[in-house]
């Protein structure tokens, strides 16, 4: 064989050994039982016309590849914003392990959470005894202040009643009557991860303001709410929104702050729990001045819910780049009467400049986005004001007011114009978009790869998940500075292709 104690070898390099390719053409040629390589590629072909696309446009019920996750994962991730709390799970344990290693492969952290593997006897008669047994084992193991429980399809499907069963398990003692456990029921069948996280943003305020104890507004206090939404780049991202915050000596309390717990430090010490906002910030939350939303999909529900309790609040769609920061900026500035200062501003001044130097390679770049409705929003706003020409905007998770949102957008600008906006559709779809209508950049998530190797169109890595590029999350894409490093990555693949496509102008200086 080609490895031993003595030579060992990356699978990179171990695949190409004689031993695997011969190996994996004996495969190929008598078990798959596939047509010959002339009728494949052929078929392969047909997929790029124009005639393929209307067909695949066509498609109803089946779905290949879609850009995005299901609800339980985006409870998960907004449970662990908060103080030592533990995400919990009630379904089964596979769907679980697939939350948990799809945030580890993204942060590369350790992702605490729990499930009480619900299996065929539950699925038959309910799953109140997993509840009972799971939130005792919780509570008594990993010592949390608060447990947030979340579903599965299967817990679904059989109508358990998270409600009924959580009091029924307080009753017989597996947690204290007075322990924290909200919830929200997240079938994966509707909705994606974006309304998972909803979903337990707004359970996590109900369970505080109305069933721990019925809240009204007291006096109404100088802080402000902030719901970031599910964001693949909360660590940077989160810091870089309290730094402005700090900057205008504005007082605040996130809704969910994650920053922490997916960015700790290795110093010998592991962190089950770690930052996360403090429950009795939660509780007084309902006092604060207004609540604001960095992704209205992400926060509908949540909103609503705060609204019935006469408390103002903002939403935003990803505010990137110069107008997405200069309208939360303003809106800040708005609802606390802080002023903008002028290191801010500069701040602003120097991300103009630097979009200025760098026009002439970014003027008229045709580009195609794919992401969850708000990142493709705040995305396609930036590339608007760089002079880009956005050509496909696709989310799988956009509905009806996402279209409309994105096609007034468009409207505002002439570099929109040639732009076509794509709800509920695929990467499928998006491949017939990129060989039908090419562009010169494609911006999504590590998915997008194998659009790239099959079309030859350069990827930009800017939303989740990023699995195969690492520490990505830990620099901000919102803000100003933020802005300034998609800049920067948007430009240093532009400068890649053009060096590697050309021996003329393989210039020093560009």
């Amino acid at each position: 064989m080609p490895q031993s104690a003595e030579k060992t070898k990356d699978h990179v390099s171990l695949f190409q050994e004689p031993e695997y390719t011969e190996m994996f053409a004996a495969k190929k040629a008598q078990f798959e039982c596939r047509p010959t390589d002339e009728a494949v590629a052929a078929q392969a072909e047909y997929t790029k016309t124009w005639e393929y696309r209307e067909k695949n446009f066509a498609r109803e019920k089946a779905v290949i590849n879609p850009a995005k996750a299901c609800q339980p994962l985006g409870a998960v991730f907004a449970a662990q914003g908060f103080e030592e709390t533990m995400p919990y799970v009630h379904g089964s344990q596979g769907c679980v392990a697939y939350f948990r290693s799809h945030l580890a492969r993204h942060f590369k952290e350790a992702v605490p959470c729990v499930s009480d593997s619900m299996t065929e006897d539950a699925a038959v008669f309910g799953g109140l005894t997993n509840i009972v047994d799971g939130l005792q084992n919780s509570y008594t193991l990993y010592k949390p202040k608060m447990i947030a429980v979340s579903t599965t399809c299967m817990a679904e499907v059989i109508g358990d009643d998270l409600s009924a069963f959580i009091a029924t398990a307080k009753e017989k003692e597996s947690v204290p009557a007075d322990f924290a456990v909200p919830f929200a029921h997240t079938p994966s069948f509707v909705g994606s991860h974006t309304t998972g996280y909803d979903n337990m943003i707004k359970g996590v305020l109900s369970y505080f303001w109305d069933r721990e104890s019925e809240k009204t507004r007291g006096k109404v206090t100088e802080k402000i709410n902030i719901i970031p939404g599910f964001d693949g780049y909360a660590v940077a991202n989160n810091r870089e929104l309290k730094r402005y915050l700090d900057t205008m000596g504005v007082e605040y309390t996130f809704i969910s702050d994650v920053s922490d717990i997916y960015d700790t430090p290795s110093d010998g010490t592991y962190r089950m729990y770690d930052g996360g906002t403090k429950l009795d910030d939660v509780r007084t939350a309902i006092d604060a001045k207004a609540t604001i939303a960095l992704q209205h999909d992400c926060s509908a529900k949540s909103l609503e819910y705060i609204e019935t309790k006469g408390q103002p609040t903002a939403n935003f769609r990803y505010p990137m780049g110069v107008s997405g920061t200069d309208a939360l900026l303003m809106k800040i500035s708005e609802l606390s009467g802080k002023p903008i200062p002028e290191s801010i501003e500069k701040e602003r001044g120097r991300l103009v400049d630097a979009m200025t130097d760098s026009q002439a390679y970014l003027h008229g770049k045709k580009v195609a986005v794919f992401g969850d409705p708000d990142f493709v929003y705040g995305m396609v706003s930036f590339l608007l004001e760089m002079g880009c020409e956005p050509l496909h905007c696709l989310s799988t998770n956009g509905g009806k007011e996402w279209v409309a949102a994105m096609e007034a957008l468009l409207a505002s600008s002439p570099f929109g114009a040639g732009c076509k906006v794509y709800a509920g559709k695929d990467l499928w779809h998006m491949r017939s978009l990129l060989f039908t209508e090419p562009t010169d950049l494609l911006i999504g998530s590590s998915y997008g790869k194998y659009l790239e190797k099959d079309t030859g169109i350069p990827l930009i890595r800017l939303t989740f998940p990023i699995f195969d590029r690492h520490h990505h999350h830990r620099f901000p894409t919102l803000g100003y500075q933020g802005a300034l490093r998609v800049l920067v990555e948007i430009l240093d693949r532009i400068f890649e292709v053009t060096d590697a496509s050309s021996d003329i102008s393989y210039d020093l200086t560009r």
